[in-house]
């Protein structure tokens, strides 16, 4: 005796413009990550004639200048009462305290001591975003984060000379990851009542008016500071705040926390190679590796499982 089942409707391709959204995210992720690179080769600069606070109110200064200017020609206004709460927090933790306080500890530990312990953030995102938001963690998020931390921690023992690490350079690298996560995993759930520029921009407002004790150390250190650090400052202010948290928020609105999180693992492969290009420091072995293994793990943690091809009318029939 047979019996057959109707056939399962085979899955349509997806219209041409369908992917449209998910190319622009990605866009607008990758853009991130590179002007987040370029802004420790710009921080290098800047940081010999500017204290940490200071160089962090100019940054957000020039930030917030730039966003008002996009927000009044765009005429934004002013974000939805339910947003308030996470603009707020991240604003405090994120732009203020981060910027703040990662300044002072890459003052205090060396270049790679300071990027290996920064980078615990994204692992932070992800078991908050999972907490916090219900993220999900699916094995490839998982396998990609580690393989990228591991290419994050030889760049860092690579970056690292003699090792020499106060306790308060690494305490200051630890607040600052959480900082970075804890920003990261308040924004998101802003993003679903307002803007991507509207959280950006307010975000901004709130680190900058955290910084203003700072006021006068910025005033007094702008009529010492050669040239070229106050532009560094400038450019810090407009390309890897305004226009890169922005495409951040952007990409975060349409992924999770935890994605976007392993996204920022591409930024120490990234300096590696703008260090080379610009500072003409030449990378080891190790370095190398590390960068690629940094990518490796991006690529991975972004990737997602094939889809099953559709089944066909014969594979449907059964006989019993």
């Amino acid at each position: 005796m047979s019996s057959s089942h109707p056939a399962a409707p085979a899955t349509a391709p997806a219209p041409r413009g369908a992917r449209r959204p998910e190319l622009l995210a990605a866009a607008a992720a990758t853009f991130t990550v590179v002007m987040w690179a370029s802004a420790f080769v710009s921080i290098r600069s800047a940081g010999a004639a500017f204290s940490p606070g200071a160089l962090a109110l100019g940054r957000l200064l020039a930030g917030a200048l730039t966003l008002g200017v996009v927000c009044a020609v765009r005429r934004e206004g002013l974000p939805p009462r339910a947003a308030w709460p996470g603009i707020a927090v991240s604003g405090l933790l994120w732009f203020g305290v981060y910027m703040v306080v990662l300044n002072w500890g890459e003052q205090q530990v060396d270049a790679g001591t300071a990027a290996l312990l920064v980078n615990i953030g994204p692992i932070l995102v992800a078991l908050l975003g999972s907490r916090l938001l219900g993220d999900p963690l699916p094995p490839r998020l998982v396998a990609g984060m580690a393989v990228s931390f591991a290419g994050a921690v030889a760049v860092g023992f690579s970056m690292s000379g003699e090792g020499r690490a106060s306790v308060l350079g690494v305490a200051l690298c630890l607040i600052a990851a959480v900082g970075y996560a804890a920003g990261v995993v308040a924004q998101k759930p802003a993003l679903g009542h307002a803007s991507a520029l509207q959280v950006t921009t307010f975000g901004c407002l709130v680190g900058a008016v955290l910084c203003l004790p700072f006021a006068g150390q910025l005033v007094d250190e702008l009529g010492h500071a050669p040239a070229s650090a106050t532009l560094n400052m400038v450019y810090l202010g407009v390309f890897p705040t305004a226009l890169a948290f922005t495409t951040w928020a952007y990409a975060l609105a349409r992924t999770t926390a935890s994605r976007m999180g392993a996204t920022t693992y591409a930024v120490p492969a990234l300096v590696v190679v703008m260090s080379w290009l610009a500072l003409d420091e030449v990378p080891g072995a190790v370095t190398l590796g590390g960068g690629a293994l940094c990518l490796a793990g991006v690529a991975v943690a972004r990737s997602r499982p094939r889809a099953r091809p559709a089944a066909t009318p014969e594979a449907t029939i059964r006989t019993k």
